[in-house]
Parts: C-alpha cells; sequence; structure tokens
C-alpha cells in the first residue's frame, strides 16, 4: 500500500478548470452523481431528491480565520506571518480569548529580512490605539514560534487578527483576497475559528438546501475539525509511503457521538468530515488496545498498522465510555490518518466532495472510495465543463458495486 506511485493519480487540470471566484448563487453549482457505477448530473439544490431519507449529513462547523498577518521593519522590509495553529495556550478557544499575549506557530514569508528584533505594528480600534508586538521565541519544531503582545486587556486575540488580519484564500487561485471572500470563502454553517482553508465541500449549502433537507427528514450534524495549511502541501515523493501528512485537530460533541450509533445511510460534507469520522474508529481501537497514554492522536499508517476486531458502532460506544470515564462532553483529538486506496471506510456509506487537485493525497482520499472510477468521474466533469478546487463544483459518490 505504501508503494503507491502518486503518478498514477494524476490528470490534465489547466487554469481554464480552475474556479477563481464563486457562482453568485451557493446552491447553483453542479452536482455530479456517482451511484451504482452510473455517472448523472444535477444541480446542487437538488441534494435533497438524491440522498436517502434516512441519511445523516455530517459538517465540519470550523471557520476560517484571518491567519495572514502583514508587518512592515524599519527598514522597509516586508514580512508576512502566517499563524498555523495556536502553541500557547495550546487549545482554539483558550488561544482565540487570550488577552494581551499568546503564541502561534507560524509561517514567516520573507524570512531571512527578520532574522532577529521585533516587529510592531500600530493599531486603531474601538477608537483606541493599540501597540502589537511580535517576536521569534527558541522552537525545536518544523516551524518557528511566534509570540504575540498588546497593549490592551480589553481585546482578545480574536479581535486583533480580525482587524489587521487577512482571510488566506487556496494559492492556486492566484489573486488577492477580495471582500467577497470574506463571506463566500466560509460556510454558511461555519461557527468554530481555528482554520486557514475552508472545508470546501460546505460552500455549497444554503439555507433553501437546508430546508429542503430538513423536509425529507434527513439528520444534520456537526464535528469540528481545524484545516490546516498542510491541505495544500503537494505530494512531492514518488510513492505515497515517503509523503509525510500534516496534523490536524477535531472535536467531537458527545451528542454528534450519539448521533452516529442511530442507524443511518451516514454522508460526511468533505473530506475533513470524512477523515474526522474514520480517525474516531481508530481511535476507539487504540483506547480498546490501552496504547493512547492519555494522548489521542491518530497516526498516518495507523489504519493499515493495528488490528481492527470491532465495528463501527463499538468504536462509538468505546469513545462515549471513555466521555464518561473522564467526565467530558465533547471528545478532543488530531489525526495524521492517510486515506488511501485498500483503505477499508468505517462510517462513510457516500461522501459529499469537491473536484481535487492531481496527485493529491484528497484524490487518493477519493480513489480509496470510488475505486478506478475515479478516472471516468474527473474525465466526464473536465468533458461538461464542470469548475474544480475550492469554489469549483460538487460531487456525490457512492461506493463502486
Amino acid at each position: 500500500m505504501q508503494k503507491i506511485k502518486i503518478s498514477d493519480y494524476n490528470y490534465s487540470l489547466t487554469e481554464d478548470w480552475i474556479a477563481k471566484f464563486p457562482l453568485q448563487q451557493r446552491d447553483a453549482s453542479n452536482l455530479l452523481v456517482y451511484q451504482n457505477n452510473e455517472i448523472k448530473d444535477f444541480l446542487f439544490k437538488d441534494l435533497d431528491q438524491i440522498l436517502p431519507s434516512n441519511s445523516r449529513l455530517i459538517f465540519n462547523n470550523t471557520k476560517v480565520i484571518r491567519a495572514r498577518l502583514h508587518f512592515k521593519k524599519s527598514t522597509g522590509a516586508d514580512i508576512e506571518i502566517f499563524c498555523l495553529e495556536p502553541h500557547n495556550p495550546s487549545e482554539y478557544v483558550l488561544a482565540f480569548e487570550s488577552k494581551s499575549y499568546c503564541e502561534w506557530t507560524c509561517l514567516i514569508g520573507n524570512a531571512k529580512k527578520w532574522k532577529e528584533g521585533h516587529l510592531e505594528s500600530l493599531l486603531s480600534i474601538q477608537d483606541k490605539t493599540i501597540k502589537l508586538r511580535v517576536n521569534k521565541i527558541p522552537s525545536d519544531g518544523l516551524h518557528p514560534i511566534v509570540a504575540f503582545s498588546w497593549d490592551s486587556e480589553d481585546l482578545s486575540f480574536s479581535e486583533i487578527i480580525e482587524h489587521i488580519g487577512e482571510l488566506p484564500i487556496p494559492p492556486y487561485l492566484q489573486r488577492k483576497t477580495e471582500a467577497s471572500d470574506l463571506v463566500r470563502y466560509q460556510t454558511v454553517y461555519s461557527k468554530i475559528q481555528g482554520s486557514v482553508a475552508a472545508p470546501t465541500a460546505g460552500l455549497h449549502f444554503t439555507e433553501d438546501v437546508f430546508r429542503r433537507l430538513r423536509e425529507k427528514s434527513i439528520e444534520l450534524s456537526e464535528i469540528t475539525l481545524h484545516v490546516g495549511a498542510g491541505t495544500f502541501k503537494p505530494v512531492q515523493s514518488e510513492i505515497i509511503g515517503d509523503h509525510a501528512m500534516h496534523t490536524e485537530h477535531f472535536i467531537v460533541e458527545k451528542s454528534t457521538l450519539k448521533d452516529l450509533l442511530d442507524h443511518c445511510f451516514t454522508v460526511p460534507v468533505g473530506t475533513t468530515s470524512v477523515r474526522t469520522l474514520e480517525s474516531l474508529y481508530w481511535l476507539a481501537v487504540k483506547i480498546k488496545n490501552g496504547t493512547t497514554h492519555g494522548n489521542y492522536h491518530v497516526q498516518q499508517w495507523d489504519p493499515y498498522e493495528l488490528d481492527a476486531d470491532i465495528n463501527a458502532y463499538e468504536a462509538i460506544e468505546i469513545l462515549l465510555n471513555e466521555l464518561e470515564k473522564t467526565q467530558k462532553l465533547f471528545l478532543e483529538a488530531s489525526t495524521e490518518i492517510m486515506i488511501v486506496p485498500s483503505y477499508s471506510f468505517k462510517f462513510a456509506d457516500a461522501i459529499i466532495t469537491n473536484f481535487h487537485q492531481p496527485k493529491s493525497t484528497l484524490l487518493l482520499l477519493v480513489s480509496a472510495f470510488v475505486g478506478d472510477a475515479w478516472k471516468s468521474i474527473y474525465s466526464h466533469a473536465l468533458n461538461q465543463n464542470y469548475r474544480f478546487l475550492s469554489y469549483g463544483d460538487s460531487s456525490l459518490l457512492f461506493p463502486s458495486i
């Protein structure tokens, strides 16, 4: 499995097929449906007509933050700081609520021009002038740690970056962030701050789509996975076993775990929801085996190396029992899970997802779900002028028969 060649998951994608901007109406996007080994074309607003009435959709309610911060040194050099994840405090909620000081793991643009000293910026917030000071601190990790401090105990870090930060849109759009992106690069149900990229499969949903789903008695549940910049990391190795997956943090409420005990047709919305649900299973396996040691983390190759002798419902019971022991209302964990062909899905009965880049781990996940049919699916989408990537069209995929 680790010998899979990434070159086998390539297709020709030119700039003409990449959607640089969203459609005016979210649910007017095309929806490719692959079911019973057949491909059919719909509009996304017709989703309720296609899903079985016993379906449960799983949404990632994460919200994209204004993670890109721009500073100018006294020398005139431009420095960009891209916040990846909180370091101190490490909990997302606490980091955003921090007053006066916090630390983040970051990427630094033009880092060669900022080897020492601090950066400053004067902000005008709520009729007050706030001085924001930024320092690099020693780090043994892959990315530098940046300390943010500001001379106001009334303002949270969330308010600081909301004022100074720029919403990061995908690099392949090859344009600057525009005012419309502040709305359209968020799902209508986004609520938990933490992502640096949107869970784009959810961008097509509207209140009207939700109304139709509810009228058909289709159930809706939420999880939270904070999408990291690693989602755009290209696979540069020849074989997939040499590619290191990035870590992403997720939270699942006890109520959602209980929802998963219902015998519903489970449809995760987006690859982030897929990764979260499938990670739940392997986390339960590790808890059962006594190998978590209090560290709720799923490693990249766990699904292919651990002995799995429980079903999905037993896995949920294990997680609920764990929450009872710890007296918590939610499960907080992290995952590096890599889903590739040969993977056996535990929760996903169908998947809603956009069209992904060639030679990407996301395309590998799609292939793991539909097999070699991904080639005909993507060929059909190209021939029918579907729009690709984050602002592009959508698909509803059922497993190949």
